[in-house]
């Protein structure tokens, strides 16, 4: 009797767990199935006409809305392709239905530095394949040219890399590390001068470092870092096969005999990931739950809950994911448990876990996110 009262409570827990991950609708490809906001009673009417009203206020040519808005740095150049962008965009995900969409969501556009997070989750692809055996490990054990030459580069982590923590100093692809977003108060001289700070104790925001990353990774992977993402990601989650992800026209090199791109971090100088809004709502679903699709494991749980921690030089960031912890980032009334990629010109992705839903807005003004995700939430 025991044993199969036992059998029944395991079979019980069994049909339980399976009933909870069936929660999740998971769309197939090239569909998507929708459901009202209001049987979840919710009302996003006003959040979307707010995001519809509010576009970002810069160029549709954005060839000319980067080349302003990185105008100070020394030596900035494009060097990657770009492409002129549509209107406002964005879906709202509950529980992997959509509940709310505007603007035309099939349309591929550049995404800028929301790539960061598709590129950190190639990263957590590496660890899970024990392809890198730890994120502490110093990266000049598995990319041994010049890279990582040097007393100061030779003490970089990975985790130093992912957390933009490393002040990682050299010239990659042309761009120097000094002369990405310099603080405005100091002279060439003084950027190529100045004091270096040990790895993995000041935090700052520098593309060329982040392609430092992605170089390295395609050292760890030896094959090209779109057909990681895709093999290991958006093809699982059903995307469509219309986002590409671009390096430089210079960003080439050779491993293993073939040539190679490697690709950028970002828009900064043109290329990153050019993706369409569903296609972006798929990637912060998986990410909703837990990196599973279908009860299909594509990354592991322990590393998502790595990578969306803060880190000890930003309380607001974490794996190339932006927190709403406290912080100079904080929106004081949203969730703290959130998290979510940006991208210039108003890209992001924002992954809500405990309401089970998320939500992607393109070409929104920066500014006013805080404010579009208080009229999603109800919240004044």
């Amino acid at each position: 009797m025991k044993k199969t009262t036992t059998l029944f409570t395991i079979s019980l827990i069994f049909f339980l767990s399976q009933l909870t991950a069936q929660a999740i609708y998971f769309p197939p490809a090239g569909n998507w199935q929708e459901k009202s906001a209001s049987e979840y009673n919710y009302n996003f009417s006003e959040a979307v006409e707010f995001a519809k009203s509010n576009e970002y206020s810069e160029s549709r040519d954005l060839r000319q809305a980067i080349l302003k808005g990185f105008q100070r740095e020394p030596y900035h150049q494009l060097l990657g392709p770009t492409k002129r962008r549509g209107g406002p965009a964005g879906l709202i995900l509950k529980d992997g239905y959509i509940v709310a969409k505007w603007g035309d969501t099939r349309r591929v556009d550049m995404t800028f530095s929301v790539t960061k997070s598709f590129l950190s989750t190639t990263a957590l692809i590496a660890r899970d394949k024990n392809l890198i055996t730890g994120f502490d490990e110093p990266v000049i054990n598995y990319v041994w040219d010049d890279t990582f030459e040097g007393e100061h580069n030779s003490r970089i982590t990975w985790e130093n890399l992912l957390h933009q923590n490393s002040d990682w100093s050299g010239q990659l692809w042309g761009g120097f590390d000094w002369a990405d977003r310099p603080p405005g108060d100091q002279t060439i001289d003084e950027w190529r001068s100045r004091e270096l700070h040990e790895p993995g104790t000041h935090f700052k925001y520098n593309d060329v470092r982040v392609n430092v990353l992605a170089y390295s990774l395609l050292n760890v992977f030896r094959k090209p870092l779109p057909k990681v993402l895709k093999d290991e990601i958006m093809d699982p989650i059903n995307a469509s096969q219309s986002w590409r992800w671009f390096g430089y026209e210079n960003s080439w090199t050779t491993i293993d005999g073939l040539k190679m791109q490697s690709v950028s971090g970002g828009g900064h100088s043109g290329g990153g990931i050019f993706i369409n809004t569903e296609d972006m709502a798929r990637f912060g679903l998986l990410f909703m739950n837990n990196g599973k699709w279908e009860g299909e494991k594509l990354i592991s749980e322990d590393l998502i809950t790595n990578a969306v921690q803060a880190s000890t030089t930003n309380s607001n960031y974490g794996y190339m994911w932006w927190l709403n912890s406290e912080g100079s980032r904080n929106m004081e009334n949203i969730d703290s448990d959130i998290f979510y990629a940006a991208g210039f010109g108003g890209n992001f992705i924002i992954v809500d876990q405990k309401n089970t839903m998320v939500i992607v807005t393109r070409w929104l003004e920066p500014s006013k996110l805080e404010k579009f995700l208080n009229l999603v939430y109800n919240k004044n």
